[in-house]
């Protein structure tokens, strides 16, 4: 009975857990619209903060953060590392897409170890 009623509450989750990814794979891609802004000159210091990129990057966490609020209503908070974990990765695979950063032996390495210890509190 009580395997019945914990997979009832894992269903009921599954929209909750999927704000979370969300709100973790918006963030990196916010982080990298923030790195593209930082790698740019600008001619003002004004123009240096008040760019499109910036304010994208900056507006894309306000929804991350609303998507986490809506996320946590439901989700146990020991599950939060795990998620938060994997905004590691997706940076990693954002900026070898959109910066060309190349994916060195420590990054895979690197990647490796956070998705091992996903799977290992995932068992």
């Amino acid at each position: 009975m009580k395997h019945k009623a914990k997979s009832k509450n894992m269903l009921e989750m599954i929209p909750y857990i999927s704000f979370l990814f969300i709100s973790v794979i918006i963030s990196a891609y916010s982080q990298i619209l923030l790195k593209k802004s930082a790698q740019k000159t600008y001619k003002s210091f004004f123009k240096e903060y008040i760019n499109p990129y910036v304010i994208c990057g900056y507006g894309i966490f306000f929804i991350a953060i609303f998507l986490d609020m809506l996320g946590l209503r439901k989700v146990p908070v020991s599950y939060i590392p795990i998620i938060e974990s994997s905004s590691y990765v997706f940076i990693i695979i954002f900026s070898r897409i959109f910066l060309g950063e190349k994916i060195n032996r420590r990054k895979t390495i690197a990647i490796s170890a956070i998705l091992l210890g996903i799977g290992i509190y995932l068992l």
